[in-house]
């Protein structure tokens, strides 16, 4: 009889992270067929009160994914923290959750060991802000934990480095000490303080930061959502550690196809790519913040004053930070009307779409990793406008690291950078899309091409998957 396993999939509750995960479990399925199923437990957060909508709809193909969700808890962590200090709020509300999940867990033990069936839970797949769960879930229940990063490699090193400077310095980043030049592992350089997570800098997150960081060391094996090819140092870092969880680069994983599109977008969608389909190849510099990101009207207004000076053909997809205001209310008096041949100003954008469409050459781009790997697959170079999260250092890794992206403020953190000034998107938007721009699109080309080969039989990320799965199937602790 074949061995057949099935794993449990713990995301946490935000579309991004729910979107990779669902993504990388999907792959699974399609690589081995003695993966017969993929428990994804759904946490429920305030904060993100349609992630169940959201990720019943990304898995509506797949019936071997079983989505359980998991109930309201009574007393959640207040919506504020979230707004302050968003890691605290998150590993807070996974601590909470923990009961709930441990249940959870169980019962699926319980139910395929009364199976009639050979199929048995092999391991957990935890997001690296649930990695509390290695303990207070995976080791009482004797499953092995896995951490999927949904970062890069560059990121793991940082979470390395974080237990060894608080062993030396007990306290939260400061931002007079901003320029300080921290030695990171996995870097070819000194990363300057100022482009290390905003939430490092504020005390409620640093905690949870320090929480997260030691407890990697504690995993049976770290699964991290990028490529040999795109950073072969910190993945060659991480292969000769010893006492360190073996590090397997399982990237690009990406959503290219089954993401949800609201009918209520279909109009927008049919408007943008009919308005693409017009424009000269690689003429086009596509704006997107995320999901997350949104300007005031005094940086709506310097947006739009840039592009109407460089007078590229432009599409923006904009959210404004008030979103009761209408976006003409926010842009300059005219602006529409005197653009209207050469750029085209959206609320929603089908991103995977128009990334992929011939006519785009260039994205100033808010360095998400899930929008960076889109850019990076479809050969679109990127000007760096981080806001939030680990985006920072995503656009140092970009610029210096890589040599892939264009600085437009690297060390731009939402809330609290001022102004991004007319000049600054000017001279981006130029270096991204005039001739100066060809060297970095010849070179993320390269990548485009390497993304898809690691992918291939024989490729290094599908080497990587290979052994994983290979070392679930061998583990002799299945439940």
């Amino acid at each position: 009889m074949v061995k057949e396993t099935e794993l449990i999939f713990i995301p946490v509750p935000s579309t991004g992270h729910l979107l990779v995960n669902i993504d990388f479990a999907k792959r699974l399925l399609d690589l081995d067929q003695r993966i017969h199923t993929i428990s994804i437990l759904n946490l429920y957060s305030p904060t993100s009160p349609h992630a169940s909508v959201f990720a019943r709809s990304l898995v509506a193909s797949q019936p071997r994914i079983r989505l359980h969700d998991l109930p309201a808890l009574h007393d959640p962590p207040p919506v504020d923290l979230f707004k302050r200090a968003p890691e605290a709020y998150i590993v807070q509300l996974v601590k909470k959750t923990t009961p709930l999940i441990k249940d959870a867990v169980s019962s699926i033990v319980e139910s395929r060991r009364r199976g009639s069936d050979s199929v048995r839970v092999s391991a957990l797949v935890l997001d690296f802000f649930c990695n509390s769960l290695i303990n207070d879930v995976g080791n009482e229940l004797n499953l092995p934990s896995y951490i999927f990063l949904t970062c890069n490699a560059r990121y793991l090193g940082m979470m390395k480095y974080i237990p060894d400077r608080h062993r030396k310095i007990a306290s939260e980043l400061d931002w007079s000490s901003a320029d300080e030049e921290l030695q990171i592992p996995g870097f070819l350089n000194s990363v300057p303080a100022k482009f290390m997570p905003p939430g490092l800098f504020n005390r409620e997150a640093y905690k949870a930061y320090v929480e997260l960081a030691p407890r990697f060391g504690d995993a049976k094996g770290i699964l991290v959502n990028s490529f040999v090819e795109l950073e072969p140092h910190p993945f060659d870092y991480f292969s000769r550690q010893e006492n360190y969880p073996p590090v397997y680069p399982v990237g690009p994983i990406l959503s290219l196809k089954d993401r949800a599109s609201p009918d209520a977008e279909a109009a927008d969608r049919d408007r943008i790519v009919e308005w693409l389909e017009d424009q000269p190849e690689s003429s086009v510099v596509f704006l997107c913040f995320g999901s997350r990101g949104s300007v005031d009207e005094p940086q709506a207004k310097e947006i739009a004053q840039a592009l109407e000076l460089v007078g590229c053909r432009f599409l923006w997809s904009i959210r404004t930070s008030d979103e009761e205001t209408n976006v003409n209310d926010v842009l300059p008096e005219g602006f529409m009307g005197r653009v209207a041949g050469n750029g085209l100003v959206c609320g929603w954008a089908p991103q995977v779409e128009v990334l992929a469409h011939k006519a785009i050459g260039g994205f100033v781009s808010h360095c998400g990793w899930n929008s960076t790997l889109e850019s990076l697959w479809f050969g679109v170079p990127i000007a760096t406008w981080p806001m939030y999260a680990e985006q920072q250092l995503n656009a140092f890794t970009l610029v210096k690291e890589l040599g892939l992206a264009v600085d437009l403020r690297m060390d731009y953190v939402s809330g609290r950078g001022g102004l991004v000034t007319c000049d600054e998107i000017a001279r981006a938007v130029r270096s991204l899309m005039d001739d100066g721009g060809e060297e970095k699109r010849k070179k993320v080309k390269v990548i485009a091409d390497a993304a898809r080969k690691t992918l291939m039989d024989g490729g290094s990320s599908s080497m990587a998957t290979a052994r994983f799965i290979g070392e679930l199937l061998d583990d002799d602790g299945a439940c």
